[in-house]
């Protein structure tokens, strides 16, 4: 388990994918890098502390037009 303290400065949350590697006696973790094939789907969600999950950004978006022109 990665520190708490480490988690908090770094903004590593439940779900992020990390890489792991040994160098020069040293265990280094890193952010995954985004999937190359699906980038505009990886950037158009986000993790959450907040709802506990990952939230789909285009569908908030979608759904505030849609209260917004009262249609909802």
């Amino acid at each position: 388990m990665i520190p708490k303290d480490v988690r908090d400065q770094t903004g590593l949350v439940e779900g992020i994918e990390v890489t792991v590697e040994a160098r020069d006696g040293e265990v280094v973790v890193r952010r995954a890098s985004p999937p190359t094939s699906n980038y505009v789907d990886y950037f158009a969600s986000t993790y959450a502390a907040k709802v506990r999950g990952r939230a789909d950004i285009k569908k908030l978006i979608e759904e505030e037009d849609l209260d917004r022109a009262n249609l909802r």
